[in-house]
């Protein structure tokens, strides 16, 4: 993996040339194809991944209801976070929606990387930690919707 693939993402702002060559050698790239499915929920959660190029959609499906697309990743943006906080499966499934690159670490590696070299591995847990609190937000705020739009075609039935 080239440095210059990290240098054009967020995740890796501020990290000098030996943080960069370090992660270089952990995270691998991977063409995408639309239509693709990543990862499905309920799979065994190993790999955290970055987006490069394309779009990715992000699904969740409740036991008792449908498929809901839970956010788009967007070029620079961080998806499979499960494997990052040690989950053993993904809670969500990742589907490509338009063809692209994304780069991708196991989770386990990231762990290591946190114990061999936490200044490094610290700076990316605080910058995982921000996507996760923005995506939850964004989730919260769709299921309102959603449970609004229920109750909503409920009561005019």
């Amino acid at each position: 993996m080239s440095i210059d693939a990290l240098k054009s993402c967020a995740l890796f702002d501020g990290f000098n040339d030996t943080q960069l060559k370090t992660l270089a050698g952990l995270f691998e790239g991977g063409t995408l194809a639309a239509g693709e499915g990543i990862f499905a929920q309920d799979d065994p959660a190993d790999r955290l991944y970055v987006l490069l190029r394309g779009r990715v959609a992000i699904r969740f499906k409740p036991h008792d209801g449908e498929i809901l697309t839970v956010t788009e990743i967007a070029p620079g943006g961080v998806f499979g976070w499960s494997a990052a906080l040690g989950r053993r499966s993904y809670t969500s499934s990742a589907m490509c929606i338009e063809s692209g690159e994304a780069l991708s670490l196991r989770g386990v590696d990231l762990r290591r990387l946190c114990e061999t070299q936490p200044e490094t591995g610290v700076v990316i847990l605080e910058r995982l930690a921000e996507v996760i609190a923005e995506r939850l937000r964004s989730t919260h705020e769709q299921v309102v919707d959603l449970l609004r739009l229920g109750i909503r075609s409920q009561g005019s039935g």
